[in-house]
């Protein structure tokens, strides 16, 4: 079954902005007036401000592009989730399709549209990791309390388990999130103890799209995933990308790449843009075997970074790592050869 596109029969979010004004003054306004609560209420700080709840929430809306999966995690289904990328049903993967049931939650693509979110009368809105503006949140604020990304943290950058803890505490499931959180980290932990000869040596997630290539930093779920694992970041690509969470690279010099282990993030199961990748085979880390290709899915689990997609990305890619980095060239490396980017 398609997931239901709900952004095809809206106004767009410019018009809706335009139409209520920037002072948010006269009658849309006050249909979302603020509300006074009483003790018992849960407050949130966050970089737009505070969200304050009358108690637990159980009717939210995710607008963040990966937020989804940890509601879904600590059993709250969505009214609504948002459209990153793929054509998964209703924007849920793999990893979480256990865990949505037979629930079909509407998928918001494109800009956010906040008539819908007002028609779904949520008592909650998680815009982190959203990329909503500070006017945007103004507004959906005033239909529901909205939680964004902790205040001086990237957008887009917040780490697994704050937001699982941040969003248990808006649904009153804390003590379930550090239940799955310690359950997480028991996972890397295992990983960690069966391959101690990770610790130390340099990783990187890389990506070649579209003609750009490029690394993630360590301040990305990518790159934290491998410092789950014992790794140690390049601090060339950190430095690079030290405004953002990547650092884009000229094809001419990809050596920023060359650390013990390579680890390539695609959209697709095939490659041949990257198989075709002039200075890619000068790099040690091809000619020695020390390349994992992530595919589709998996590639997608990293990007998601969440409480559900990290376990899933651990098996998928640990027997990959232990091959590539085993001191034997020779030792296929299962991944690289499905993408024919093995040397």
């Amino acid at each position: 079954m398609r997931t239901p596109r709900l952004d095809a029969i809206r106004p767009t979010r410019r018009a809706i902005l335009a139409a209520m004004g920037g002072a948010l003054a006269g009658t849309a306004t006050a249909a979302f007036a603020p509300r006074a609560f009483a003790a018992g209420e849960i407050r949130i700080e966050h970089a737009f401000g505070e969200a304050v709840l009358p108690g637990p929430a159980t009717r939210v809306v995710s607008l963040g592009y990966t937020t989804h999966d940890t509601l879904l995690a600590l059993d709250v289904v969505p009214l609504a989730t948002r459209q990153w990328f793929g054509d998964e049903p209703f924007g849920v993967w793999p990893w979480a399709r256990e865990k949505l049931g037979d629930a079909q939650p509407p998928v918001i693509s494109g800009e956010v549209a906040i008539e819908t979110v007002a028609s779904l009368q949520p008592d909650l809105i998680v815009g982190i990791g959203s990329g909503i503006s500070e006017a945007e949140y103004a507004i959906l604020s005033q239909i529901a309390p909205t939680v964004m990304h902790a205040r001086g943290a990237p957008v887009y950058g917040t780490p697994w388990d704050e937001v699982t803890r941040v969003l248990a505490r808006a649904t009153g499931k804390d003590a379930m999130a550090e239940e799955l959180i310690a359950q997480t980290e028991a996972q890397f932990e295992a990983a960690r103890e069966r391959h101690p000869d990770w610790a130390g040596q340099t990783a990187v997630a890389a990506y070649h799209f579209a003609g750009e290539t490029g690394a993630f930093t360590s301040n990305d779920g990518r790159g934290r995933f491998l410092a789950e694992l014992g790794f140690r970041p390049s601090e060339t690509i950190d430095t690079l990308g030290a405004d953002t969470f990547y650092a884009a690279l000229s094809p001419e010099d990809l050596s920023p790449l060359d650390v013990d282990l390579l680890v390539w993030i695609s959209s697709f199961d095939a490659a041949p843009d990257l198989v075709a990748l002039p200075m890619r085979r000068t790099l040690a880390a091809h000619t020695q075997g020390r390349e994992v290709f992530a595919g589709e899915v998996t590639a997608a689990a990293l990007s998601f970074g969440s409480i559900l997609s990290l376990p899933y990305a651990l098996t998928q890619l640990e027997g990959d790592i232990a091959a590539a980095l085993d001191g034997d060239p020779a030792t296929p490396v299962a991944s690289a050869v499905e993408a024919g980017i093995a040397p």
